[in-house]
């Protein structure tokens, strides 16, 4: 075989090695200082894995109807913000693009939030795909511990039933899948005990677009509220008007501590569990 022969075959190589693998590429950028995947290039993703940041929070919202006051994004917009701040606690990780499409009742019977226009759904074994997905995505690139935070009841069951079916599959390759369920679960991240401290009624709580869902939105997205339109149980009770508590009652600082609490319990779930995966 001819020199020639040879430095042309290593040239090829070299190329196909460059287009199958461009995590080998030598391509160099300055570092950007932001968590969400989204807003990054390849190249910049990159650099923060070769930093350590090997850890991938992935949000899910919804589109569902949130009375009317408050626009059909309000999961996205508010778990998109509450991912972001738990990067930053954590340190080491990035935001996955949140999936906004997820189980939001009957679409045949228009169930649940289906009852109302400008909802979407998913079918749970649909989003479970998606989620497995998205995380099979992150693991290929080399993230080695993935974590599905929600922040809609109808995501938390199939976020926890993915998680533990991929921690089973990749324990041997030392690639942890958690679901962050302290984020959403009122017994763990204190929102009803701090309004309640507050000298707030559980009724004026409410359950769906009340005073924690508005005031969680005057931080995330301000623009997505109707002010004037705001009125406790929708003014004509939640069938009719999709919402549940007194909005009126929602301020910008309530949104900063109820925002501040499921962040926290997610930061603190994510502790107990590493502290459990090392044996310390």
């Amino acid at each position: 075989m001819t020199r020639f022969r040879l430095w042309f075959l290593a040239l090829i190589g070299a190329v196909v090695t460059a287009t199958l693998y461009p995590m080998t590429a030598p391509i160099s950028a300055p570092f950007v200082d932001n968590v969400y995947m989204e807003e990054l290039t390849w190249v910049e993703v990159r650099d923060h894995m070769a930093r350590g940041h090997t850890t991938i929070i992935i949000p899910t919202g919804g589109v569902e109807q949130n009375g009317p006051h408050m626009v059909l994004g309000k999961h996205n917009y508010v778990v998109r913000m509450a991912a972001g701040r738990l990067a930053r606690k954590l340190g080491n990780a990035l935001v996955a693009p949140t999936i906004t499409y997820v189980p939001e009742g009957d679409i045949e019977r228009k169930e649940g939030h289906m009852a109302y226009p400008g909802t979407f759904s998913l079918p749970d074994a649909i989003f479970e795909k998606v989620l497995e997905y998205a995380a099979r995505s992150a693991a290929a690139h080399g993230f080695t511990e993935i974590l599905f935070i929600g922040d809609s009841l109808g995501n938390q069951a199939a976020q926890d039933k993915v998680a533990k079916m991929l921690a089973r599959e990749w324990k041997s390759r030392d690639i942890r899948v958690h679901h962050l369920g302290a984020y959403y679960d009122n017994e763990r991240n204190g929102q009803i005990d701090y309004l309640r401290a507050e000298g707030f009624s559980d009724g004026q709580i409410g359950g769906h677009a009340g005073i924690r869902d508005t005031s969680e939105m005057m931080v995330a997205f301000p623009d997505g509220i109707r002010l004037d339109l705001r009125a406790r149980d929708g003014g004509h009770g939640f069938k009719k008007s999709g919402v549940h508590g007194d909005p009126r009652l929602a301020t910008a600082d309530l949104g900063e501590a109820m925002l501040t609490l499921k962040v926290d319990a997610a930061y603190r779930q994510i502790l107990d569990l590493r502290k459990s995966s090392t044996g310390s």
